[in-house]
């Protein structure tokens, strides 16, 4: 029996790659490459667009089609290709700062349209590249490199943003499970209309450091204890869910998505015109 690798995506010669050690971009794009070849996609036919982040990084190591774009904007350039190339695959990936705090605005709008874009957001609950500083997504009274004595904000919930904009597929994983990441990752990408995998994977570098997470077995302990699938969380007492987090597909609809909408308008004005 043979397994996927998604080795097809991979530019030759750049292995090992960068991130640090325990971070779970590298788990995410293996599972993301090995969801792009279970699926048969294209080289050709596929694009991954990044921002800026760690995450950002992730555009060196493809030989698909790649865009590196700009801090918080990478939705924005995903819906402008798929608007114009509707029949690419079309793939952005992100950091949590790059997401929904700089990009925030984007963000809810992509979902809003419904356009046909699947995003991934690695959330590693700061802002590792420039030193670990509190993000949208930073757990309240968490410490970080700018929240010495506690985070006193409020966290974003990345997939209760993405379901109440309107997408039609959001699912939350994290490294613990890798398998089950690359299972969410390929039903997101086979969803038709805007769809959101949140991988919960906190910075070993900054945030892990801060938070009593200073080696990897004791990051994965912490995401194992607080991940329950999502049955079992919803069937927690309130007072219970503040010390976990739901993971696996928490939205699956079947709404049209902007590129059938978009289709209706050109006929109403093709009638129009005649």
């Amino acid at each position: 029996m043979t397994h996927a690798t998604g080795l097809k995506y991979v530019k030759p010669g750049v292995l090992p790659h960068m991130w640090c050690a325990g971070c779970g971009i590298g788990g995410m794009l293996a599972s993301l490459l090995c969801a792009f070849e279970e699926l048969g996609y294209e080289n050709a036919g596929t694009v991954v667009v990044t921002g800026i982040g760690c995450t950002g990084k992730l555009d060196d190591y493809l030989v698909t089609n790649a865009l590196h774009t700009t801090h918080g904007r990478a939705l924005a350039y995903a819906t402008g290709i798929k608007a114009f190339k509707p029949e690419l695959n079309v793939v952005a990936v992100m950091g949590d700062g790059d997401s929904v705090t700089i990009g925030g605005n984007h963000f809810i709008h992509a979902a809003r349209r419904n356009i046909d874009v699947t995003a991934i957001v690695l959330n590693n609950l700061n802002y590792g590249m420039t030193g670990g500083q509190a993000s949208g997504t930073t757990p309240e009274w968490s410490v970080t490199s700018t929240t010495a004595f506690g985070n006193p904000e409020r966290e974003f919930d990345i997939c209760a943003l993405a379901e109440t904009a309107g997408a039609n597929f959001v699912a939350r994983c994290s490294p613990y499970d890798g398998w089950e990441m690359k299972e969410i990752m390929k039903r997101a990408l086979a969803k038709r209309g805007f769809s959101l995998v949140e991988v919960i994977s906190p910075c070993p570098t900054h945030f892990g450091r801060y938070n009593e997470m200073k080696e990897t077995p004791a990051m994965l302990r912490w995401l194992g204890e607080r991940a329950l699938p999502v049955e079992r969380f919803r069937s927690l007492p309130a007072e219970q869910r503040h010390d976990h987090f739901p993971v696996g597909t928490l939205v699956d609809r079947d709404e049209p998505d902007f590129g059938a909408r978009y289709e209706t308008v050109r006929r109403r004005a093709q009638q129009a015109a005649q």
